[in-house]
């Protein structure tokens, strides 16, 4: 089984109950090969309780994640023969991806310009990788 990579924030918000000010906890994790995310919070004055998950990160999460971590970069190499490869996984991953845009997010992973949260370039490194791309996921 491998790792479970993950990343985590707290913030504010306002309590839908009692406008009380609530800390939250979010985190973004890739568990086997899966991507989901999950916030929690207890609101102090009035004793709500939230909790929220699901597959397709929010917006606002994903921004503070990169906001609190900064991106992380996913690099690929090996020789160009592989690009074939990497343009394969990139189309198995994003259903709506034409072939102009494949061609263009691998020249943004060959220069190194691929960014998001840790977990999803892990993710996507890890399907690079069953592929036989030699791909790997860091933070700056």
């Amino acid at each position: 089984m491998q790792q479970t990579v993950y990343e985590s924030i707290t913030y504010s918000a306002p309590c839908p109950d009692c406008a009380a000010e609530l800390k939250c906890t979010g985190s973004h994790a890739l568990v086997g090969d899966r991507l989901q995310w999950d916030v929690a919070s207890t609101c102090s004055a009035c004793g709500c309780r939230l909790l929220a998950c699901g597959d397709d990160l929010p917006r606002q999460r994903r921004d503070q994640i990169l906001a609190a971590y900064g991106p992380a970069k996913l690099r690929v190499s090996g020789p160009p023969t592989k690009n074939v490869a990497v343009m394969r996984v990139l189309r198995a991953e994003f259903d709506d991806m034409d072939l102009v845009t494949a061609k263009t997010l691998l020249l943004r992973l060959l220069s190194g310009d691929c960014t998001g949260t840790l977990p999803e370039m892990e993710l996507l490194a890890r399907k690079l990788r069953a592929a036989g791309v030699t791909a790997v996921a860091t933070r700056p």
